[in-house]
C-alpha cells in the first residue's frame, strides 16, 4: 500500500469510529491490496471491486439484496463481528476468516468474507510460500496410506515429514498423541506446518493458507464443527499459543474427541490474542463421494459422514450458532484482558441484551469497558468480557464465571462506564466484605 492509501484508510476508519488492533489493521490492509479501496456501509448495486466495511447489521431483506448485488471482486469486512446481529449477513456469504480482539486497542472481533474462494485459490497457485506437510499414524499399523500420501506430495515438490508414533490404544491415535506430534514438529522445523491426516491424498498443492499468511487455518464441517484432519500453523507466536493450548487440553482430557478440544483451544486463544484464523474451504476437506471430490485439493479416504467428527451430539446445541458465525459465543469469554496486578482476583463483565440493542451502542460499551480496565484495573488481574444476546446466555455466562470464582458484573449496552469503573466496584466489594465480617 502507498502512503496515500494508508492515509485514506486512516481517514475512513476515523470517520466511521472504527477501532482496529495491529493484526486486524494488517489483515484489512492486505484485503485492500487484494481487492481495492474500502468503503463504509455500501448496499447499492454496481460496485465492481473493493472492500465493503459494515458497521451496522442489515435487515433480512437488505442482506438478501446486498448478497445478490455482490460479485467476486468485492470483500466484506465486519469490524465488530462479535455482535450476533451480523450473523444473518454472514450466513449469506462465504466466510474467509476471523481476527480476534486485542484488548483496549482493538476490542472487537473482525470477520471477513465474500463470494467464493476462486480469487484466492487462483492467486495461491502462484504463491512461493510453501508449508511443510506433516502427518503421523500408529506404529505397527498398515503403512500403505502413509506411502500413498507421500507419493501424492512428490509431484508438488513439497517438503514433508510422515512417521509412525507410539500409541496407547493399538491402531487408534488419541488427540493428545496427535497434538504432541505436532508440537515436536513445531520445535523441529522452521517452516509453517500443514498437518494432513494420513489417509488423505493431495490433488492440488495446498498453498492457500500460506498464501493468506494467517496464524492458523482449519475447516469447519457444516460451518460450525472444527475438524483436526487438516490443520495449518503459521510460524507465529499466536499459532504456537493455540498449539500449546490444544496439547494441554488434550493431555488433561484424553477421552474427549479432538474436534471439541481444538474448538476450545481456538476459543481460549482467540479471546486472549488477535488470532488470525482462516476457515478453509470444503475443497481442503473433501471426502470420497462428495459432489466436489473431483475438484478437491485434499481428499480424505472416507465416505461422507459426520460420525468421526462429532460423536458428542450435545455440543451442537451449545456452540453451533456462534461457530457458524466465526465467533466465540456466550458460553466462552469473548475477550480476556490481564493486568500487572497479582491479586488472584478476576472479574467477569456480562454485557446483556446484545441482540436487541443498537450495534453502535454495543460496540461503544465494549470499548468503554476495555478502556476503563486498561486505565485502572481496580486490582483485578483478569477481566473476562462476555456478550449475551438472550437470557439463557446470561445464565451460562454467570455459571462459567462462578466456576472460575470471578466477581460478576452485569451491564447493558449504552450504560455509562467511567474510567474508575473497576476501582469503584472493587471499593464497593471491599466495603461489603468488611460489613459482612463485622456482622
Amino acid at each position: 500500500m502507498t502512503d496515500e492509501t494508508h492515509e485514506d484508510l486512516d481517514l475512513l476508519l476515523r470517520s466511521g469510529g472504527i477501532k482496529l488492533g495491529p493484526a486486524q489493521r494488517g489483515r484489512l490492509e492486505w484485503l485492500v491490496g487484494q481487492y481495492g479501496a474500502p468503503i463504509l456501509d455500501l448496499i447499492s448495486e454496481g460496485r465492481r471491486n473493493g472492500v465493503i466495511i459494515f458497521r451496522e447489521p442489515l435487515s433480512g431483506a437488505a442482506a438478501e439484496l446486498f448478497y445478490r448485488s455482490l460479485n467476486p471482486g468485492c470483500a466484506v469486512v465486519i469490524p465488530a463481528s462479535e455482535n450476533p446481529g451480523f450473523d444473518f449477513l454472514k450466513s449469506k456469504l462465504t466466510e474467509f476468516g476471523t481476527v480476534g480482539p486485542c484488548g483496549a486497542d482493538g476490542p472487537h472481533e473482525m470477520w471477513w468474507g465474500g463470494i467464493g474462494w476462486s480469487k484466492f485459490l487462483t492467486a495461491a497457485d502462484a504463491s512461493t510460500a510453501r508449508p511443510r506437510i506433516v502427518s503421523c499414524y500408529p506404529r505397527g499399523a498398515d503403512a500403505t496410506a502413509a506411502f500413498a500420501l507421500r507419493h501424492s506430495l512428490e509431484r508438488f515438490d513439497l517438503a514433508c515429514h510422515i512417521e509412525p508414533i507410539d500409541t496407547q490404544i493399538g491402531d487408534r491415535m488419541l488427540c493428545f498423541e496427535k497434538a504432541e506430534f505436532m508440537l515436536r514438529m513445531w520445535n523441529k522445523y522452521r517452516e509453517p506446518l500443514l498437518f494432513v491426516e494420513v489417509d488423505a491424498s493431495l490433488r492440488e498443492a495446498p498453498l492457500l493458507p500460506s498464501f493468506l499468511g494467517c496464524d492458523v487455518s482449519l475447516h469447519k464441517w457444516n460451518r460450525w464443527e472444527m475438524s483436526a484432519r487438516v490443520l495449518y500453523l503459521g510460524r507465529t507466536a499466536r499459532a504456537e499459543m493455540l498449539l500449546r493450548a490444544w496439547q494441554q487440553l488434550a493431555a488433561s482430557y484424553p477421552a474427549i474427541w479432538e474436534g471439541y478440544l481444538l474448538d476450545q483451544a481456538w476459543s481460549l486463544t482467540s479471546s486472549q490474542v488477535p488470532l488470525d484464523t482462516v476457515w478453509l474451504p470444503r475443497s481442503y476437506h473433501s471426502f470420497k463421494g462428495d459432489l466436489g471430490a473431483m475438484r478437491a485439493t485434499i481428499l480424505h479416504d472416507r465416505q461422507t459422514t459426520t460420525l468421526d467428527l462429532g460423536p458428542d451430539p450435545g455440543f451442537a446445541g451449545i456452540a453451533r450458532t456462534a461457530r457458524r458465525a466465526g465467533r466465540t459465543g456466550a458460553r466462552d469469554a469473548f475477550m480476556v484482558m490481564t493486568s500487572k496486578a497479582e491479586t488472584g482476583n478476576g472479574i467477569a463483565v456480562i454485557l446483556r441484551d446484545v441482540a436487541a440493542s443498537d450495534a453502535g451502542a454495543v460496540a461503544a460499551t465494549v470499548e468503554a469497558v476495555t478502556g476503563a480496565y486498561a486505565a485502572d484495573c481496580g486490582g483485578y488481574d483478569r477481566l473476562e468480557l462476555s456478550l449475551c444476546a438472550w437470557q439463557d446466555d446470561i445464565g451460562t455466562a454467570r455459571e462459567a464465571a462462578a466456576l472460575a470464582r470471578h466477581r460478576i458484573l452485569e451491564i447493558a449496552p449504552g450504560q455509562r462506564i467511567a474510567n474508575d469503573f473497576f476501582a469503584a466496584h472493587a471499593s464497593d466489594q471491599a466495603v461489603m466484605t468488611a460489613r459482612h465480617l463485622f456482622l
